[in-house]
């Protein structure tokens, strides 16, 4: 569909509703109920990417307390939208949970030293530059415009140039072999990670080691974390394009991601981004689900096959991998999810640490907990996660004719559950799918603090179907 006929710029809306004989509030509405358009090319996308800087926030926050205010005084970012919700809703909790594999920025001279330095894993290799554009990659298919805005502004900040950032959502050739196996490899595990193959995987080997392909999928992982994170509790986009916006900062100072495209890609569709050949010739196309939902049968298919599986990525032995791990292990057999992170001496124990504290969350039961689990394996065909989710289901006294319900209309579920799956299932099926319409429903129906733990739990979910799908972890 063409822009005009679906989704209109801000301008555009601005006119159509002075205009026209439509009602504000009804136009609004109908805005609020579509999820944010897919751009098809680059002009179109540098659009979207400025206009996140005047997004809504989805979540509303109390007055800043007097001790936030003081705080203030040394650190204005505690008064952030994002750092406000965290500290009220989440403590204890950070975002470098989600982004543990993604590596440090390069320092820019004369910046001003970070706040918080984290002692880099002597395990992570990995070139940062490579893997923000991986993150690029990973938030193009999940067309979360404000993680996009950032990748892009990291990117041209360590040397890439505009006509790169194009190749890299048009044409891969000119890319290295081992980064165009990786960037297939990236893209397919934020699309389905349930249909990664062995030569997906092998294709990769070809250029990485098995740790080092490990290291890509964490770090793919957790931006697919991020985008639904960002994506779910509405962050709008910085003024000034955040960190990296120095590098789209002109000489008057204002930042802007409206930077001429040169001519030869202004009219090229993307190659990342999930389009049909139908909408090529478009500048923006309705965003859906990348996934189908699976029937009951299909997947206990899944899960049966998954038991049978070998894993495809290293795991250290059980013994070491508890020496490392300390007193972040269970009792039993260490789960095979814990071996793979013990790969990693630093960044692996910080991980297992952040998913212990995202159980530890008070504000949803376990039950609540689980079903969201299930909800985000289900949709992203993750055997591995939805055989531990049921497991985690039945312990809590689920029966089969729960999980059928689950599946089915969830009628034995109150109005409140149902609205707060409906969130949880379309944030995993892509970030944008989950609309302002459905989670003003689930927050009328709950409240911030629930729905923030929700979107928490997503992010979680998501980051762990996907570094467990990618080894092939054998099935509980």
């Amino acid at each position: 569909m063409r822009l005009e006929q679906t989704f209109l710029r801000p301008l555009t809306l601005l006119l159509a509703l002075v205009t026209s004989s439509i009602p504000i509030g009804t136009a609004q509405a109908d805005e609020a109920a579509a999820p944010r358009p897919t751009p098809v090319t680059r002009p179109a996308m540098k659009q979207l990417l400025e206009g996140m800087k005047t997004r809504r926030e989805r979540i509303p926050l109390p007055e800043p307390s007097a001790a936030e205010i003081r705080a203030a005084e040394t650190d204005p970012t505690v008064l952030s939208y994002e750092n406000r919700l965290r500290s009220l809703y989440l403590p204890g909790t950070e975002l470098r949970g989600y982004l543990g594999f993604g590596g440090t920025a390069p320092k820019r001279p004369n910046a001003p030293a970070p706040k918080v330095v984290i002692e880099p894993d002597p395990a992570v290799t990995l070139d940062y530059g490579f893997k923000t554009r991986l993150f690029w990659i990973a938030s193009r298919v999940n067309n979360c415009q404000y993680c996009l805005g950032h990748q892009e502004s990291k990117l041209l900040a360590v040397g890439m140039t505009d006509d790169d950032l194009a190749h890299l959502d048009t044409d891969w050739s000119v890319f290295p072999e081992r980064e165009q196996a990786a960037f297939a490899f990236a893209r397919r595990l934020t699309l389905d990670p349930g249909s990664l193959k062995d030569a997906d995987i092998d294709r990769c080997l070809e250029h990485f080691t098995g740790e080092e392909v490990l290291e890509m999928a964490l770090s793919v992982a957790g931006n697919n974390a991020i985008n639904r994170w960002k994506e779910g509790i509405g962050v709008p986009q910085a003024g000034n394009g955040g960190n990296s916006g120095w590098a789209q900062t002109g000489v008057t100072g204002a930042h802007s991601y409206l930077t001429p495209t040169a001519e030869k890609f202004k009219s090229l569709a993307s190659a990342v981004a999930i389009l049909t050949p139908d909408d090529a010739a478009q500048e923006l196309v309705a965003t859906e689900a990348s996934t189908e939902l699976l029937s009951l049968a299909e997947m206990a298919r899944g899960i049966d096959a998954a038991r049978a599986r070998t894993p495809r990525l290293p795991l250290i032995d059980e013994a070491a991998a508890r020496t490392l791990l300390g007193n972040l292990t269970t009792e039993g057999p260490l789960p095979a999810w814990m071996r793979l992170l013990a790969n990693y001496p630093l960044a692996g124990p910080r991980m297992v640490k952040a998913f212990e504290l995202t159980a530890a969350a008070a504000e949803l039961t376990p039950i609540e907990q689980a079903h969201i689990h299930w909800t985000v394996a289900r949709r992203n065909r993750a055997w591995y996660g939805l055989a531990l989710a049921e497991s985690e289901m039945r312990a809590l006294g689920a029966t089969a004719a729960d999980l059928a319900d689950l599946a089915g209309d969830q009628s034995g579920l109150s109005a409140a559950e149902r609205a707060v799956l409906a969130v949880a299932d379309a944030l995993a099926a892509s970030p944008v799918v989950c609309t302002d319409a459905q989670f003003q429903e689930a927050l009328d129906a709950t409240s911030p603090a629930t729905l923030v733990s929700v979107v928490h739990e997503v992010a979680m979910q998501s980051l762990f179907d996907r570094f467990t799908e990618a080894a092939a972890l054998t099935a509980p």
